[in-house]
């Protein structure tokens, strides 16, 4: 392990260019492939085993365990990030911080997994089982963890996997062991449209959203679990002197209690019922009727890896002997997927800070002490987690 720590200081210039390296290679939603492409060459040249890209775009590659009959653990980092394709990401290193869109959600962690390997070489670490090393697809919106839900559903890793790790972000300290679920709509309100003078008295699909949006910040959330909800975005019409005939609404619930969130939806969609009902009971139908048409868009379940877990309890207790807090919460994440089954699942950070996640002055700081003092302990936690065992 003293080498393997030696390694990570002596490989901070390379980490930091791999950081800026990765993240200039631009990974909007669902257009993963040139970083993935690029991850699979390092993995490669890094010594893992079955490097492939899997039929979605997540990278795969095994650093083989003493036990090749246990259960793996699997470690992941997204490649994905939020900004769409027409965002430019150039790297901007002022000192110790380096700016630019997704490099915290979250190419430092792909960077991450890079020097865990490397430095599993150099202190000539062989872990007590495998390690399946992942740069997962579609973590981000509308991705919908599909990277992670394909490894736990279709993919034949999945009988293999035992536990699993997600980082994510680069502020060291907290465990993320709660899975805050999400359920998503986008909602169609129709109407026969018409001219704003003329069809004045008609049905208007605007007046069913409005009531929609309304009738959804009345619903009383649980006081047991956070509970959330949010009308998120909004399009449709034709012309100021429209009645449109189309409206386009986005709406989010979340929480980590599943019951909690199938409360709120059920709430929510017959909230929608009646604000359609009332609008065509409230003006003329004669040329039609409001319709609303709810198409889920993201469904992220919700769940918990008990607090007495080993994985959890291995992080925190590698964490506080390094100085960290340690605090266990919830959020939506990778883990989602594996914890939602029951399988042991945490997501942490690596690195020495993150800052404006998801904006465009996005950034992190690379200054060395606490740059490499939370990439070791991350990777401590990865090497103390291979040694938990899982019998299939």
């Amino acid at each position: 392990m003293a080498a393997a720590h030696a390694k990570i200081a002596a490989d901070y210039e390379t980490t930091v260019a791999e950081v800026i390296e990765l993240t200039e290679i631009p990974a909007p939603p669902f257009k993963e492939a040139a970083r993935a492409g690029r991850m699979a060459e390092k993995f490669k040249a890094l010594g893992l085993e079955n490097v492939h890209v899997d039929e979605v775009g997540n990278v795969i590659g095994i650093k083989p365990g003493k036990d090749r009959a246990a259960r793996a653990l699997m470690v992941a980092a997204h490649l994905d990030t939020v900004f769409p394709p027409d965002v430019p990401i150039k790297v901007r290193r002022e000192g110790d911080t380096l700016h630019a869109p997704g490099i915290g959600d979250t190419t430092v962690t792909l960077a991450a997994l890079l020097s865990f390997v490397r430095a599993m070489e150099a202190g000539r670490i062989t872990p007590a089982r495998d390690i399946i090393f992942v740069a997962n697809v579609g973590e981000e919106g509308q991705g919908d963890l599909r990277g992670v839900r394909h490894l736990f559903s279709k993919s034949p890793l999945r009988p293999r996997i035992g536990d699993f790790i997600s980082f994510d972000g680069s502020t060291v300290g907290r465990v993320t062991n709660g899975a805050v679920g999400s359920r998503r709509y986008r909602v169609a309100f129709k109407g026969p449209g018409g001219h704003s003078y003329g069809a004045f008295g008609l049905v208007n699909p605007m007046v069913a959203m409005a009531n929609s949006v309304s009738g959804l910040y009345a619903i009383p959330v649980p006081a047991d679990v956070k509970t959330t909800y949010a009308a998120s975005t909004v399009a449709g019409g034709t012309s100021v002197n429209s009645i449109p005939n189309l409206i386009l609404a986005e709406f989010d619930m979340r929480s980590a209690s599943p019951a909690n969130l199938k409360a709120v939806e059920t709430r929510f969609l017959k909230v929608i019922e009646d604000a359609v009902a009332a609008e065509n009971a409230a003006r003329d139908t004669r040329y039609g009727k409001i319709t609303a048409v709810p198409e889920l868009i993201g469904d992220r379940p919700a769940g918990t890896t008990p607090a007495t877990d080993p994985l959890v309890q291995t992080a925190a207790r590698i964490l506080t002997a390094n100085g960290y807090d340690a605090t266990l919460g919830a959020s939506s994440t990778d883990s989602n997927i594996p914890i939602s089954l029951g399988i042991p699942a945490i997501t942490l950070s690596a690195g020495g800070g993150g800052f404006r996640a998801h904006a465009l002055d996005e950034y992190v700081s690379v200054e060395k002490a606490a740059f490499v003092k939370g990439l070791t302990t991350a990777f401590d936690i990865v090497v103390g987690a291979a040694a938990i065992k899982r019998r299939p």
